[in-house]
């Protein structure tokens, strides 16, 4: 058994290093994948099978940020990560970029091991007292995010338009929704615009890991905004760590217009959200994520002793994925500055294109278009793009009150 769930482990950490280098191969497809040819892995405990969807989930979290900060690529766990990672890109700083997020996730691990058998024990409590609260802390974030603008007429514009396209979106025949919407929004607007501004990349200079860290004050304040943002989304239905980072940044205050606090924020949330994912399901038998979903499915009743071992298989493929991480931006920031970015982009262009039409339908293709007409717009008025969350804010306020 032990050699089977170390194997499970070792592959695991494999296949989320692969979803997470390339765009539009999710976790949830691989174990929904799985859960779908189970009999064929009937010689596989269920804990290895379970093992495995653990560690690429978490491997994911951390190597996700790769292609979204060297090739302004998002999914819909990292997309907040696109800006400011990308502006870091474009200074020489891609790895630094990277590393910070890697640095979120070793941190997201040390808070796992502390909080996980206390969440467990109060969440059943906590979820009954406030699932009643879950539309109205979604219009407070929209408005705080509409009032934080500096153009508020335009950042209204934007919430609104892609709350409008969101809803649309998952109300239409559209399959894998969120693959085209956010594609547009985050991606390919970000790539287009990129084109016109024919953007050059720099060298890249390869810190020492030494040398990229935070002061003791950002250190506390960003790692206590994950620690109160990450848990309270991690549990409610609607709200992933998209939602959680804007939550975080606002706890943060000015900390948050700091770049480097906010990678640092968006790398400890992705990971605690997802880990966390795994303990709501032992505690209040509900999967917030799909791997979690599928664990569940398979074990039926997550025992106390199912939870030890996922716990240990988080840590131990976190720890392994930083390293992989850190190898894997080494030598993305090597070489990015050796081609050219224009053609790079068209290829991004080309695949996310692609990978669209394969993985989603016509819909799908549409709603990219217009995600994409909206992302530009965003940027060219000068709106901040986090407005663009009005996709995912304002068809859960709706799905809520209705």
């Amino acid at each position: 058994m032990l050699i089977e769930i170390i194997v499970a482990l070792i592959v695991g950490v494999l296949a989320g290093t692969f979803t997470g280098l390339f765009p539009g191969i999710h976790i949830n497809l691989v174990a929904a994948g799985l859960l779908a040819s189970i009999s064929y892995f009937s010689f596989v405990p269920n804990l290895g099978l379970v093992v495995f969807i653990v560690a690429m989930s978490i491997t994911h979290t951390f190597i996700d940020f790769i292609p979204s900060i060297f090739l302004g690529v998002p999914n819909e766990d990292n997309f907040l990560s696109v800006l400011p990672g990308h502006e870091m890109l474009k200074e020489g700083k891609g790895f630094e970029a990277v590393v910070l997020t890697l640095y979120g996730g070793l941190f997201a691990l040390f808070f796992i091991i502390l909080f996980s058998f206390i969440f467990a024990k109060l969440l059943p409590y906590l979820f009954e007292y406030i699932k009643g609260t879950i539309p109205f802390i979604l219009i407070f974030v929209s408005l705080y995010l509409i009032f934080r603008e500096e153009k508020i007429l335009i950042g209204f514009i934007v919430l609104l338009l892609s709350g409008f396209l969101g809803y649309f979106t998952f109300n239409l025949p559209v399959k894998e929704p969120l693959l085209p919407l956010l594609s547009g929004l985050f991606g390919v607007s970000g790539l287009i615009v990129s084109l016109k501004s024919k953007t050059k990349i720099p060298m890249q200079r390869n810190y020492s890991l030494r040398e990229i860290g935070m002061d003791k004050k950002s250190f506390f304040r960003t790692g206590f905004a994950a620690a109160v943002a990450a848990p309270l989304c991690s549990f409610l239905p609607g709200i992933g760590s998209g939602q959680a980072a804007v939550i975080g940044s606002e706890i943060m205050g000015k900390e948050a217009d700091n770049r480097r606090n906010f990678l640092f924020l968006v790398g400890a949330i992705n990971t605690i959200v997802m880990s966390l994912s795994f303990v709501t399901a032992y505690s209040i038998q509900k999967g917030r994520t799909g791997s979690a979903a599928v664990v569940q499915e398979i074990l039926g009743k997550i025992s106390g002793l199912d939870l030890i071992v996922i716990l240990i298989a988080i840590v131990i493929s976190g720890i392994v994925a930083f390293f992989v991480g850190v190898g894997m931006a080494g030598f993305f920031s090597r070489n990015i500055n050796k081609i050219d970015y224009g053609k790079v982009s068209w290829i991004i262009l080309g695949l996310l294109f692609i990978v669209n039409l394969v993985l989603s339908n016509w819909i799908g293709l549409i709603v990219l278009a217009t995600g994409s007409a909206l992302g530009v717009f965003c940027i060219l008025s000068g709106a901040r793009r986090i407005n663009l969350m009005g996709c995912l804010l304002i068809p859960s306020i709706v799905y809520y009150l209705s």
